[in-house]
């Protein structure tokens, strides 16, 4: 793990071959700590999932320089509209003179047209895009576990989900990857902050990302995990219904 910024403790880690967790540790008033993540993977076409809040952009954009130069950035990318997904988008549209929005089709239609300095490229559910090593693959699911233009991104070589809200873990002193119990403290977060919007078709679409077998689950809160990704979707399907 390398720290690009000492003062907040932003840190980088590669979790799977050339996909990088950036990590942001925050503790609020009161004591309570969070982490804000996002995800770089460095090909012939970089790809940034997930942007950071927009005050959060210069260290984010630090951390970013710290493995590849950020105007290489093809593709700024995210689950769904909302500030720590994509709330420094334009900033990054504009260090980043290539780049352009990657999304879901209901995003593009419904915001990211309007709300981003240029037009989207967006991706049809189950539509896959070649990086150049790397091809990720689009998958739609609305309000899982909230918003009706939420999706995700499995990166098909490594088996590396980006998954967005799901298995959100509080607390900041926590390992980039691990292979322990996620599913407990998300659980556990879930019941305190009730985030997810209990959509019926929860059970569907965690099975076909499970049939996706990944391998990595890229958390936007907490810790990355390895494991039997299949197993702990479905595991999550039985606590939510």
């Amino acid at each position: 793990m390398t720290i690009t910024n000492s003062q907040t403790g932003t840190n980088v880690h590669e979790i799977s071959d050339g996909i990088y967790r950036i990590n942001t540790p925050v503790v609020f008033e009161g004591g309570a700590g969070f982490s804000f993540n996002q995800y770089l993977i460095v090909d012939d076409v970089p790809l940034l999932f997930h942007t950071g809040p927009r005050k959060m952009f210069p260290l984010v954009r630090e951390a970013v320089s710290s493995v590849l130069q950020v105007e290489r950035l093809s593709y700024i990318a995210f689950s769904h509209v909302e500030a720590d997904e994509c709330g420094s988008l334009n900033e990054w549209l504009a260090v980043a003179p290539q780049s352009m929005p990657l999304c879901g089709t209901v995003a593009a239609l419904v915001s990211v047209e309007d709300l981003a300095d240029r037009s989207p490229r967006a991706l049809a559910d189950d539509e896959m895009l070649s990086l150049g090593q790397h091809r990720v693959r689009w998958f739609d699911a609305p309000h899982l576990p909230h918003a009706w233009e939420c999706g995700f991104l499995m990166e098909e070589r490594t088996r590396t989900l980006l998954c967005g809200d799901l298995f959100t873990q509080g607390g900041t002193d926590l390992p980039p990857i691990t292979e322990s119990d996620i599913l407990g403290p998300s659980e556990a977060f879930r019941h305190r902050m009730d985030y997810f919007s209990h959509t019926k078709n929860a059970r569907v679409m965690l099975e076909r990302l499970a049939s996706a077998e990944p391998t990595t689950l890229a958390c936007m809160h907490g810790s990355a995990w390895h494991g039997d990704g299949a197993k702990l979707l479905r595991a999550l399907a039985n606590e939510l219904s």
